[in-house]
């Protein structure tokens, strides 16, 4: 339960239909075998205590004493466990029958929470055995115990901060005023529908969507479980669905007729329920409302369990090659209509880029050619500045050249060495010290000249940094940081080769794929230090700041889900197994946290970009932070990791 995760498991029992002791046998072995697995919430289907299909045997007396007796027998069953279990169960009050579910732990039921909706259509005509549950809470008295029943209820668990669960039966997520809307609006961060849903053709995929959606709509965790082969299938059959979404994101499933006949089928999710807190919190049209909602005190003990949810290692790049080409047609679309308005909108027929052979300004380079194409202005407007200086390789040279030609832009050498040579002289800076004054004082020599030509040319210039140099402040103030319009900084480094990648794929000149290839093959370097003996690049920049694929994942997670410190480790450490040791990790995560603190001045001014993603640190959009604000508590987090 650390840091914010919560186990939980979906089971569908193999069950008989109207069996009650039968059925509880195979929903306790199914509720051991997810204890064994630490889940700390096992729901189970509608009706798993009887099975969905008794149709009109519900109204026989035998079939509920032995349903209560079931219950009797699982409620015993849990004593001293502080798992909560939600289990479907027929539940008579009076002259009328209502579909629950029924909440038990350590020995006690807790409640009852009925189905609102009772559908009477197509295959479904429940409204003959069962009544429509109330919405607010009512006490009744079941097992001699006296339990709070209806829909309006929330368990709230202690063992972490905001954990509430709701529950709803089937049907009730299918409407227009699903009790779902409700719970999480009072606060309910899980909800659970026990269901019973039958299987036709092409029904799945819109079930899917519509959980998936539901899960977003709420920002909640949310559990979907169905009744699976044990029901009767003599008019209808049922598939086992189990699904289990977070904020819009299908965290574990099991497919419809995944298991052999009638197998006890199980399903783990570890729910985040602090990151569902950090997005309702930024999310300011999510407001909590004083609902009319019972809340049930839940005690649990904060154990430690092993985590095994995944987290991918490039979170902003899909990992299906389907998937990734279309997120970059996507982005290639925003950042080259973004360009393609700003210049339209000023008149503008001219672009003036520095180009130096690497990832991020052939990338700049590629989408203001195709910017150009959607405004209809001749490519040969846009002027491709190669400026060589004590650090510029052969290599990336001759790639610089070889991008403009390909592109049909038009190529202008600038070498720089002379005036730097000279701004050195004029402030004193000795040529053999390599410090960050001799490197930044190419970067902003390069900035002059591109201003300058484009007041020259009646252009603007395009800037070429990525989201991950902004995110560590890896760029000269008032150098490489400044442009009149910058088509890269909504892109993080470990996604700008994906999209170089795709170009030279999707490219029909084989000289433009071949440059495109070499340029990926080329250390990520901004070329300021002077070049190895035999002409290789001397300055690495991953040797510098680390590893991109370690940032852009610290990045994600600080910044697109608010996790701290400690959480941001633990996960790095499970992704990152064998590839980086524990001690790399934190190195370059203290690293991060430091760079991104100091250098928040830069991004305060940053010029106008489109946002491409879900993270982006603009000033006037996802980032509104002071650039003096301390980052003591961050780096106190990161020092106790260590020892």
């Amino acid at each position: 339960m650390r840091d914010g995760f919560f186990r939980a498991a979906a089971a569908v029992p193999a069950i008989r239909v109207a069996d009650p002791a039968y059925n509880t046998t195979k929903i306790l072995e199914a509720l051991y075998h997810a204890e064994e697995e630490s889940a700390k919430l096992v729901v189970f289907p509608e009706l798993a205590i009887t099975g969905y299909t008794c149709n009109d045997l519900f109204l026989q007396d035998a079939l509920l004493a032995g349903a209560e007796k079931a219950l009797q027998d699982i409620e015993k069953a849990t004593e001293g466990s502080d798992t909560l279990v939600l289990v479907g169960f027929p539940f008579r009050r009076g002259s009328c029958l209502y579909n629950t579910a029924a909440v038990l732990q350590n020995g006690r039921l807790l409640a009852l929470i009925p189905k609102r909706f009772v559908p009477t259509y197509g295959e479904f005509y429940e409204i003959r055995q069962f009544t429509p549950g109330p919405e607010e809470a009512e006490e009744v008295t079941l097992l001699g115990e006296k339990v709070p029943f209806g829909s309006r209820i929330l368990l709230d668990v202690d063992a972490i901060p905001g954990l509430c669960i709701g529950a709803e039966i089937c049907e009730d997520a299918w409407v227009a005023n699903a009790p779902d809307i409700a719970l999480t609006l009072a606060g309910g961060t899980i909800i659970c529908n026990l269901s019973a849903s039958n299987e036709t053709v092409g029904k799945d995929a819109y079930r899917t969507e519509l959980l998936r959606s539901i899960s977003g709509r709420t920002i909640s965790g949310y559990l979907y479980v169905s009744s699976g082969d044990g029901e009767s299938t003599q008019d209808i059959v049922f598939g086992g669905r189990v699904l289990m979404a977070e904020n819009g994101s299908v965290l574990s499933q099991r497919q419809i007729f995944d298991n052999a006949w009638n197998e006890e089928k199980l399903c783990f999710a570890d729910f985040d329920i602090a990151r569902l807190l950090y997005e309702r919190r930024r999310m300011s049209t999510f407001a909590n409302e004083e609902t009319a909602v019972l809340r049930v005190p839940v005690h649990m003990e904060q154990v430690e369990t092993k985590l095994t949810r995944a987290f991918p290692p490039h979170p902003f790049v899909p990992s299906g090659k389907a998937d990734r080409d279309a997120r970059c047609r996507d982005i290639i679309h925003i950042q080259s209509r973004g360009l393609a308005k700003r210049l339209t909108h000023i008149g503008c027929q001219s672009a003036v880029i520095g180009v130096s052979g690497g990832l991020d300004s052939t990338l700049a380079l590629l989408v203001t050619a195709a910017a150009f194409d959607l405004a209809g202005i001749d490519r040969s407007k846009i002027l491709a500045v190669t400026m060589p200086c004590f650090g510029t390789t052969d290599r990336t040279y001759h790639n610089a050249c070889l991008l403009a030609e390909n592109l049909g832009a038009t190529l202008k050498e600038v070498n720089i060495r002379a005036s730097v040579t000279q701004h050195f002289a004029d402030i004193g800076q000795d040529m053999e010290n390599h410090d960050v004054t001799y490197e930044n004082g190419q970067a902003r020599e390069r900035t002059q000249v591109l201003m300058d030509l484009a007041n020259k040319t009646g252009g603007i210039v395009i800037g070429t940094g990525d989201l991950s140099e902004l995110a560590l402040g890896w760029a000269t103030y008032n150098g490489d940081h400044m442009s009149m319009y910058g088509v890269n900084a909504g892109v993080p480094k470990t996604l700008v080769s994906h999209l170089v990648r795709w170009f030279a794929e999707t490219t029909d000149s084989a000289s433009l794929a071949a440059t495109l290839r070499d340029v990926l093959d080329t250390p990520v370097s901004p070329e300021l230090l002077p070049p190895e003996k035999d002409g290789r690049i001397a300055q690495r920049t991953e040797d510098l700041v680390g590893p991109y694929e370690l940032h852009d994942f610290f990045l994600y997670y600080m910044l697109r889900c608010g996790f701290p410190p400690r959480k941001i480790y633990r996960i790095a450490r499970r992704t990152f197994a064998g590839v980086y040791d524990d001690a790399v990790i934190l190195k370059w995560e203290k690293n991060f946290y430091r760079r991104f603190f100091a250098q928040q001045f830069k991004r305060s001014c940053l010029p106008d970009s489109p946002k491409v993603g879900s993270a982006a640190v603009s000033p006037r959009g996802d980032l509104r932070m002071p650039s003096d604000a301390s980052r003591n508590l961050w780096m106190e987090e990161l020092e106790h990791l260590g020892k």
